[in-house]
C-alpha cells in the first residue's frame, strides 16, 4: 500500500462533507488565480503565480489542519476550549492594542506572527474557540435547571469579553459571534427570556460604545470611524467615496450576466482592491455568470443539509451542538460575503470561506471542519472508552 492510499485509509467521517469542501476548494483556484492580476499589476505585490502557489500553500496547510483535528477524539475538544478560552482574551486584547493597520485605517483585527512575517486575525479563532466553549457549557448542563445568575461568570463573563475585545475594530464579526452564540443557545436550550435580556444588555452596550466613539473620536482612534462611515453610506442614496467596492461589484455582476464573460476575462478584478478576498463572488458572477454563482450557492446549501444531517445523527448532546456551532457560522458568512457583492448588505470584510486568498480565514475554516468531521466518525471513541487519566478528558468532565 502507497503513502498515499495509506492516507486516504485514514480519512474517515462524512465521505460526502469531505467531497463538498474539496470541491468547493479545488474551484477557488481559477478566480484567486484571476482576480489576484489587481495585487500583481496594480499593488505590485508579485505575480499572479506567486499568489496562485500562496494560496495552494494555505489551503494544503488548511487541510493538513482538517486532517489531523478529525482524528483527535471529540471530548477532548471540550478541556481544549476550556483551556484556550483565556488565551484568546489574552490574544484579542494585545490585538486590539497593537495589532497592525492597514493604510492607517480601521484594520485593527491583526496580529503579526514574529519570525516568520505572517499576520493571523486573532477574531476567527476566538470565534471557533468561543463556539466549542458554549456547546461545553450546555451540554454539562443539559439536564440541569439553568439560573441567569448561575450562568453569569461560567458563560456570559467571557463571551461578553471575547466580543467585547472584539467589537471595536470588527464590527461584523463580533456581532456574528454575539448572534451564533444567540442562536446556539437558543437550540441548546438556554432559557428565552435570559437571551432576551442577554439581547437588550448587549444592544445598549453597543449603542454607548457608539455614542462614546462618535462624540470623543480620540478614545479609539482609527477603529470605529471605518464602519460607521461605511454603515451611514449603506442606508444613504448618495454615492459616495465609501461605495467604490460596491459599486463596482454592482458592475462586475450586471456585465458578467447569465453565462459570464469567461474565465479570467473579468474587467472590473482591475478595479476592486478587494477583488479575491471579500468581492471575489462578484469576479466569479463576472466572469462565470449567475448560473455559476447559483451552482456555488447550491454548494454551500448542501455544506449546510450535510451539518445538519452530522448533527442529528452525533451520538452525544456535546457533539450535536458543536457541529451546529461551529459549521453555521461557515455557511452564515458565505452568505454574508454574497450579499456584500450584491449590495444587500454593507461591506463587512467577511471572506469566502474555501476560496476567497488569504490564510487565517481558510485556517479556521479547516479547523472548524476537522471538528466537525470528528464529531461524523463513526469509529468516534465513546466518552467510557477513552482514557480517563487523560488530562484533556479530565478536565472536560470536572470542570
Amino acid at each position: 500500500m502507497g503513502p498515499l492510499s495509506t492516507l486516504f485509509a485514514k480519512i474517515s467521517g462524512d465521505k460526502t462533507l469531505w467531497a463538498l469542501v474539496a470541491f468547493i476548494a479545488a474551484y477557488s483556484f481559477l478566480p484567486v488565480y484571476s482576480s489576484s492580476s489587481n495585487l500583481a499589476y496594480v499593488a505590485n505585490t508579485g505575480s499572479t503565480t506567486t499568489h496562485l502557489f500562496k494560496h495552494a500553500a494555505m489551503l494544503a496547510i488548511g487541510f493538513g489542519i482538517m486532517f489531523a483535528v478529525h482524528r483527535v477524539p471529540l471530548n477532548y475538544f471540550k478541556g481544549l476550549s476550556f483551556l484556550g478560552m483565556p488565551i484568546i482574551i489574552l490574544l484579542l486584547a494585545v490585538t486590539l492594542t497593537q495589532g497592525s493597520t492597514i493604510d492607517g485605517a480601521n484594520a485593527s483585527r491583526w496580529i503579526k506572527i514574529p519570525g516568520i512575517g505572517l499576520s493571523f486575525q486573532t477574531s476567527t479563532l476566538a470565534l471557533v474557540v468561543t463556539m466549542v466553549y458554549v456547546a461545553r457549557y450546555l451540554s454539562k448542563l443539559r439536564d440541569t435547571k439553568i439560573s441567569f445568575a448561575s450562568s453569569l461568570v461560567p458563560l456570559w463573563l467571557p463571551v461578553v469579553t471575547v466580543v467585547g475585545l472584539i467589537f471595536p475594530a470588527n464590527l461584523s464579526t463580533a456581532l456574528m459571534i454575539f448572534m451564533l452564540v444567540m442562536l446556539l443557545l437558543f437550540v441548546g436550550g438556554y432559557p428565552l427570556k435570559y437571551l432576551v435580556v442577554m439581547t437588550a444588555i448587549g444592544a445598549a452596550a453597543g449603542a454607548l460604545f457608539i455614542i462614546l466613539a462618535m462624540n470623543f473620536p480620540d478614545m479609539f482612534p482609527n477603529r470605529v470611524d471605518t464602519w460607521v462611515s461605511r454603515i451611514e453610506s449603506f442606508s444613504s442614496d448618495e454615492i459616495t467615496e465609501a461605495d467604490y467596492q460596491v459599486q463596482r461589484a454592482k458592475t462586475a455582476i450586471a456585465t458578467g450576466g447569465i453565462f459570464g464573460l469567461g474565465a479570467g476575462k473579468s474587467v472590473m478584478k482591475n478595479f476592486l482592491p478587494q477583488s479575491s478576498s471579500d468581492f471575489i463572488f462578484a469576479i466569479i458572477v463576472e466572469e462565470y455568470g449567475m448560473v455559476f454563482a447559483g451552482f456555488l450557492v447550491l454548494l454551500y446549501l448542501l455544506v449546510l443539509l450535510r451539518i445538519v444531517l452530522i448533527s442529528y445523527n452525533a451520538p452525544t448532546a456535546f457533539a450535536k451542538l458543536l457541529v451546529i456551532g461551529l459549521g453555521l457560522p461557515i455557511v452564515f458568512q458565505a452568505f454574508i460575503n454574497m450579499g456584500v457583492a450584491v449590495a444587500l448588505l454593507p461591506v463587512t470584510g467577511q471572506t469566502l470561506p474555501l476560496i476567497s486568498s488569504g490564510g487565517t480565514s481558510i485556517w479556521m475554516t479547516c479547523l472548524a471542519l476537522g471538528m466537525i468531521l470528528s464529531a461524523s466518525r463513526k469509529d468516534q471513541p465513546s466518552p467510557a472508552e477513552q482514557d480517563s487519566d487523560h488530562p484533556l478528558n479530565v478536565l472536560s468532565e470536572e470542570v
